[in-house]
């Protein structure tokens, strides 16, 4: 009864009610809005249409890689729409890419057995990987099933021109070829690839002036786009315009650098006109994109040659005449001698030739028989042959030089190879 009562420590109360009121507010307005561990979150998805009309854009930009990324985007949004499986086909082909381009094609047929546009992209990457009767099975396929679509006609015109050159083609695969590109511009004379097609086959026909001026409305409607720019370089190279033709190689380079043929187009129009420490600055390079191209390991090698660095030369044709692994590494196949492949022909007689100058004559004479039994009916090639066998024979018949005395200093060479960097 007479025990001291203790005051109360208000700051203990204050506090435990402070603190009741926070744990009440996380509660109600903190943990309610969290999401559960437990319960897989909703993330906001971008519609497939966006995907598409970005691609769109940057393919108009000419940025080919990063279009084909928004396409890749677009169906995975949307995987079942065979339209976005063509578009991220031709986008594939302008960029070089033809075996992926067959791919994306392949996979709109499955969505779409009877879609013409898939048939016909089908088709046209066939052709580029020099499977021309295929592609001509398809073509004829997507014209069956829409004798309207323009970009068929179009494609067609490669198709038919190609296989001529080939020698798989119909006899009047021409006059075929000129009546489609003709239809082609009728029905879409908007479209670039009417433009291209027409331009091709007046380039194959001789017509060089006018293909030049439908290749320059195809590059009208879409600069970017880096065939073009071989395509017109081509034309200027075969009318003796070479400044133009190395300014449109150029052009198609700075649109899509990781392809060699601009390189190898530059390389070989500066070895035409003489200037050949430029041509193989511009081989070099093209090896560098593509170093396991038996085409421009033979390139290099021709350039070296006309250089005069005959070692640097006998190493390079060698790959392209015997195949091998080169000291990088790479896996070279060897490219056949055979009738009617004249580029093939000058690389394995500039082989020749480069041994002879070396005196490897064992190998020289080797290479010119092969020359003279395979390909009797090639008269340049028979002509380096006998060089070949001539310059054997002066080697052979050249009076050996007097061994020198130890007190006799030996000549030094002034002549320095000046190393070839390779042009970015």
């Amino acid at each position: 009864m007479n025990r001291k009562r203790t005051r109360p420590n208000w700051f203990r109360i204050i506090l435990l009610c402070l603190l009741v009121l926070g744990g009440a507010y996380v509660n109600r307005f903190i943990i309610s809005t969290q999401p559960s561990p437990f319960v897989s979150t909703p993330t906001p998805t971008r519609a497939p249409e966006s995907f598409i009309t970005e691609a769109e854009e940057l393919f108009e930009a000419g940025k080919l890689f990063q279009a084909m990324e928004a396409y890749k985007q677009a169906i995975a949004s949307r995987p079942g729409d065979p339209t976005t499986h063509i578009a991220l086909a031709r986008v594939q082909v302008w960029a070089g890419l033809y075996k992926e381009a067959q791919i994306s094609a392949e996979d709109a047929l499955l969505l779409s057995p009877d879609n013409s546009m898939a048939n016909a992209v089908l088709a046209w990457t066939l052709d580029f990987q020099g499977e021309y009767l295929e592609a001509e099975s398809k073509i004829k396929r997507a014209l069956e099933l829409d004798d309207q679509n323009a970009l068929a006609h179009a494609y067609y015109v490669e198709i038919l021109v190609d296989s001529y050159y080939n020698g798989t083609g119909v006899v009047d695969a021409i006059e075929k070829a000129i009546a489609a590109s003709n239809v082609a511009l009728t029905l879409a004379p908007e479209k670039l690839e009417s433009h291209r097609a027409r331009g091709y086959i007046l380039e194959a026909t001789g017509n060089y002036e006018e293909a030049i001026r439908e290749y320059e409305i195809a590059v009208g409607i879409n600069k970017n786009i880096p065939d073009l720019h071989l395509a017109l370089g081509r034309n200027y190279r075969t009318l003796g315009i070479y400044d133009q033709a190395v300014e449109e190689f150029q052009r198609a380079d700075a649109l899509n650098p990781e392809d060699s043929t601009p390189d190898l187009f530059i390389s070989r129009t500066y070895a035409t006109i003489g200037e050949y420490s430029k041509a193989l600055q511009f081989a070099d390079s093209a090896v560098t994109n593509k170093p396991t191209d038996a085409n421009l390991r033979g390139n290099l090698g021709v350039m070296y040659y006309r250089n005069s660095y005959w070692p640097e030369a006998i190493v390079e044709l060698s790959y392209v005449v015997n195949g091998g692994l080169t000291k990088d590494g790479d896996q070279i196949e060897a490219v056949n001698l055979a009738p009617n492949d004249g580029r093939n022909a000058e690389y394995y007689f500039t082989y020749g030739l480069a041994l002879a100058r070396m005196n490897q004559c064992g190998e020289a004479l080797k290479i010119a028989q092969l020359i003279q039994s395979r390909i009797p009916a090639d008269e340049l090639a028979v002509e380096n042959a006998a060089e070949i066998i001539n310059r054997c024979q002066q080697n052979l018949n050249a009076t050996p030089e007097p061994l020198q005395t130890p007190s006799e200093p030996a000549p030094t060479s002034t002549e320095t190879l000046v190393p070839v960097t390779p042009t970015p």
